[in-house]
């Protein structure tokens, strides 16, 4: 018999289980995280090329209140230990036409009057006014409630109308005539993995949460994850690197434990899998854990990525993040969606990192195998996409580079086939094809950006909210 009455194991020590720690520990509740990798972080992650650090991870937090929250309930404020910037640009836009959009956090409405004319202008008025009203009638009964339900969005439905049956590309032509603004608008879709072209028109809101405020962490976004580390450990918390579990221990029906690739049992109360579901059914941590919730079917897998952390010179003009489009945007979104190939012609994001820090990214499909995609693939795609940027006017010299394929995501999140936000958002249901904190074995919960509500710092931030007070619930 296995007994750890009362402590809590997480399993995974990214965004998600960090907060879930904290905020258990927070509680007086024991709690050790368990880190297969030798640094906490998960998706927040560096990779070093030569001396430099390059963050290859996401770049920006929206939803700041999401982490204020966490650290005034541990007793101290995040200012006291982050510095956040909050971005005056959202991003720099290069067309293929060879036009170019700055869009700010304030002022969008006559910088794309600028840009497209005034009547384009009174369109994207429109259209921020519609995200605004969308994201006010489902932050309550969706994104921040612990379990989102079909009543909580019939409840919205006099402000949604047909959104949520309605693709975010084709509501998207309703206010944007100009096929290149529409491409811009498109990204909230890419932002959570998911095609335009298959995602429900809901997900207009993400395009008003930037607006509501987008910054950057001083020092890089690990500073984060160290402040979150550091006010785990502060409130009681263990945390372990280097300690792969292999099994969580069920008896009677119920998780009591994990069981650590060198054989160690860790008695719990309750577990938290702080990584993506999938890695549950694809048996990574347990015959029986398998069981624990639904597979995701592979067309259902939200984009991978191909990224090259880079070591480099610039010449040309960058914002802190710029997007290269392509003619046809929804060229790539079906060659991604649709066929499972790497696109010919993608978007391309550039995010300057300062001095000589760059990371280049594109949208890949994950893959249902794990074989390597071909070098040859990859070259052609390297040359695609220095060379479309080159073609635009920005010339990258390259003095080391590390390059990720979905591939090598799986590596990382195993059981994911790459991809990097799990579920992808496709249909009016999307909201609730994400599994939520509790699973079907008592004991045994989730947190990450694979569960709801949804990829996204803040949003891995609020599924470790809900992952700790269903353990409180639950008196697990």
């Amino acid at each position: 018999m296995v007994t750890g009455r009362g402590r809590v194991v997480v399993i995974g020590a990214g965004i998600g289980g960090l907060v879930a720690a904290a905020l258990l520990a927070a509680r007086g509740r024991q709690v050790m995280v368990l880190e297969r990798a030798a640094t906490s972080g998960g998706k927040v992650r560096t990779v070093r090329v030569g001396d430099a650090e390059i963050e290859a991870g996401p770049a920006l937090l929206t939803m700041r209140d999401v982490f204020d929250a966490v650290f005034d309930a541990a007793g101290t404020t995040l200012d006291a230990h982050v510095t956040l910037r909050r971005q005056g640009v959202l991003a720099r836009h290069v067309f293929a036409d060879g036009s170019r959009l700055h869009l700010p956090a304030e002022g969008a409405a006559d910088a794309v009057g600028r840009f497209a004319g005034g009547e384009v202008a009174r369109g994207y008025r429109a259209y921020a006014d519609r995200a605004r009203r969308v994201f006010e009638a489902l932050e309550g009964p969706m994104l921040r409630s612990a379990q989102p339900s079909r009543l909580g969005l019939a409840a919205a439905a006099p402000a949604l109308g047909r959104l949520p049956f309605v693709t975010l590309w084709d509501a998207l032509g309703e206010y944007f005539p100009d096929p290149r603004l529409r491409g811009v608008f498109a990204r909230a879709a890419v932002y959570v993995g998911s095609s335009p072209l298959q995602a429900p028109a809901t997900l207009m809101l993400v395009s008003h949460i930037e607006r509501l405020g987008a910054w950057s962490v001083e020092g890089g976004m690990g500073r984060l994850i160290a402040a979150l580390e550091w006010l785990a450990r502060a409130k009681g918390a263990e945390v372990r690197h280097g300690a792969e579990v292999r099994e969580v221990i069920v008896e009677s029906g119920r998780a009591v434990g994990v069981r650590l690739a060198d054989g160690e049992a860790v008695a719990a109360g309750a577990v938290i899998v702080n990584a993506d579901a999938a890695s549950l059914p694809a048996g990574r941590l347990g015959a029986v854990a398998a069981r624990a919730v639904e597979a995701v079917p592979a067309a259902r897998r939200s984009f991978s990525a191909v990224t090259w952390a880079v070591r480099g010179r610039v010449s040309g003009e960058v914002a802190a993040q710029t997007v290269f489009h392509p003619s046809d945007p929804t060229a790539e979104y079906a060659e991604i969606a649709y066929r499972g190939r790497l696109p010919r012609n993608p978007a391309v994001t550039l995010w300057a990192q300062g001095g000589d820090r760059l990371l280049v990214s594109v949208n890949a499909p994950a893959r249902a195998d794990v074989a390597p995609i071909p070098a040859e693939a990859v070259d052609a795609l390297d040359t695609t996409v220095f060379g479309g940027m080159r073609g635009a006017g920005l010339e990258i010299e390259r003095d080391g580079q590390d390059v990720t394929t979905p591939d090598a995501f799986e590596r990382m999140f195993p059981g994911t086939g790459g991809a990097l936000y799990g579920p992808a958002a496709q249909g009016w249901q999307a909201a609730f094809n994400r599994p939520g904190a509790r699973t079907r074995l008592p004991g045994l919960y989730l947190a990450g950006g694979g569960t709801h509500p949804g990829a996204g710092m803040a949003m891995a931030a609020l599924s470790g909210r809900f992952a700790a007070a269903r353990v409180i619930e639950d008196r697990a």
